[in-house]
């Protein structure tokens, strides 16, 4: 009998964080034929332990990377529009009272920071003395103090929000699937990939390793591995913590060894503080938070707030590996959060584009750059036109948060407020689709605690690849922080019972 055709696509991406999402909706908003496999839950490693946000990175002009910074910036001002329900402005307080950082060359610094990238929706840098503004209200000392602008983000959301328009635009998305092999034939790819159902091949015109960590991994299962390129493991970790001030503003903490450390609102209740930066040098792998990072990070707390915090208060912790390109940089710290891409078809090989390094706020145009690469393998692919188009739920009406919201709830006056506000922000102008005609929380169905209602969980399962209690609370949302402790099993038993083994691949 004849070998039954293989389904065929132009690209498969390897990866479903962050990076292969955005090349994954790039690609599919071109015209190409895309195939994106995850062995994992979407954003289930690195691209949702990040510190929550879109920056030009402050700290990078002290490495003279002014390049990745100018980026950075401009691509911090697209993604607020692209996406203005998951990601809003937020202002830093950046305390000088322990600074090991003259004030002179901070100044500087912020001065860079806000003409590098042609800011123009956010506040620029002020100075404040902390002794007499409320900013100044939870430190131990006042004193003068800069602030800055950047972006708040809820990273995993911004991956899955990037799959569904992939998905929506053609692209097959298929999570808790491995490429378990590939070989070439012709210029192409025959890859096998498993999943719980089993095997199947498929035929690739082009590879895109973006599998973060594992990127390395990849490469040498292909029998492509490279002396030159390659990717330097650091490990992040954040603590989560009763809340440590008033206030919408975030702090950026100085320590003696010259790192930094974030002090940010989290979650109405509580303060996110981090990050580390460890080297990892074991195989990449799902990272959890050391007792020495723990006690950096409460010392840290520790030296600029009046609370006092240990290791007892942390309610919750998450590291997460980051997979930079190896500029064998002697401080992990200084280890350059730019991205690399290498593309490997010499000779007439099958092509394989490889992805190392690259932060949440330039994956659109590390998107749009790799698609520049592919632009003499696919030359009838359509035009670049990710900038300012919005991601589902993002079509707020001139952009405005508050008067999205004021619209939702007068149409649905009968569902509570704080419900609303949450489901606006998770899910923007899609939040119409999830409640529907409901005019009560009756019709929302079965509540599995903290109002986390069955028509949420359906909406998560049917458009985001949701597949369980871990996919809902701690990715698609951080409500594992406020349920109740029987909530995860419930939601686990519901999901067996009426969820098939394998996500949908194309959700509407």
């Amino acid at each position: 009998m004849p070998e039954p055709e293989l389904t065929e696509f132009d690209i498969l991406i390897v990866g479903g964080g962050v990076n292969g999402a955005g090349i994954a909706r790039d690609a599919a908003g071109r015209g190409l034929r895309v195939l994106l496999v995850e062995q994992d839950d979407l954003a289930n490693y690195t691209s949702s332990s990040s510190t929550k946000l879109i920056h030009g990175g402050l700290r990078y002009l002290e490495y003279y990377e002014l390049r990745l910074v100018r980026e950075s910036l401009i691509e911090r001002e697209r993604l607020l529009g692209m996406a203005p329900h998951i990601i809003w402005p937020l202002r830093f307080v950046l305390p000088q009272s322990q600074s090991p950082r003259p004030a002179w060359m901070v100044r500087a610094g912020l001065f860079l920071y806000d003409h590098l990238g042609g800011r123009k929706r956010l506040p620029g840098t002020a100075t404040v003395d902390l002794s007499t503004d409320p900013m100044g209200q939870g430190l131990k000392d006042g004193g003068k103090a800069f602030l800055y602008s950047d972006c708040w983000v809820e990273d995993s959301r911004l991956t899955i929000l990037n799959a569904m328009d992939a998905a929506l635009r053609g692209a097959d998305i298929r999570t808790r699937t491995r490429l378990t092999g590939a070989r070439e034939e012709g210029g192409t790819w025959i890859a096998t990939l498993a999943d719980a159902q089993g095997t199947q091949q498929v035929r690739a015109r082009m590879l895109v390793n973006a599998a973060g960590p594992w990127v390395d991994e990849v490469l040498r299962n292909l029998g492509r591995a490279r002396n030159d390129a390659g990717v330097r493991l650091v490990k992040g970790s954040h603590i989560v913590v009763p809340r440590l001030f008033d206030g919408n503003h975030a702090f950026m903490l100085q320590n003696p060894d010259r790192r930094i450390v974030f002090a940010i609102p989290y979650e109405r209740d509580y303060t996110l503080v981090g990050t580390t930066d460890q080297p990892w040098e074991g195989a990449p792998a799902r990272a959890d938070i050391s007792d020495g990072e723990t006690a950096y990070l409460c010392d840290t707390v520790n030296r600029y707030f009046t609370a006092q915090i240990g290791p007892a208060d942390v309610v919750w912790s998450y590291a997460g590996i980051r997979p930079l390109y190896d500029d064998h940089a002697a401080n992990a710290s200084a280890v350059t959060r730019d991205y690399v891409l290498d593309l490997d078809d010499a000779d007439g090989r099958a092509p394989l584009l490889s992805v190392f390094g690259g932060k949440i706020t330039t994956y659109r145009k590390l998107a749009e750059h790799a698609l520049q690469e592919m632009a003499g393998i696919f030359p009838k692919a359509g035009r670049a036109w990710t900038a300012g188009i919005t991601l589902p739920g993002g079509e707020l009406p001139g952009g405005d948060f508050d008067a999205f919201l004021a619209a939702l709830t007068a149409r649905h006056p009968g569902i509570p407020s704080d419900l609303l506000y949450r489901l606006a922000r998770a899910y923007g102008t899609r939040a119409d689709l999830l409640l529907g005609e409901a005019a009560s929380v009756s019709a929302l169905g079965r509540d599995f605690g903290g109002q986390l209602f069955r028509r949420e969980v359906d909406y998560l399962v049917e458009h985001e690849w949701a597949r369980t209690a871990e996919d809902i609370l701690w990715r698609r949302s951080k409500l594992g922080l406020h349920v109740p402790a029987e909530t995860a099993q419930a939601l686990d038993e519901y999901l067996a019972a009426h969820v098939p083994p394998v996500a949908v691949r194309s959700p509407s």
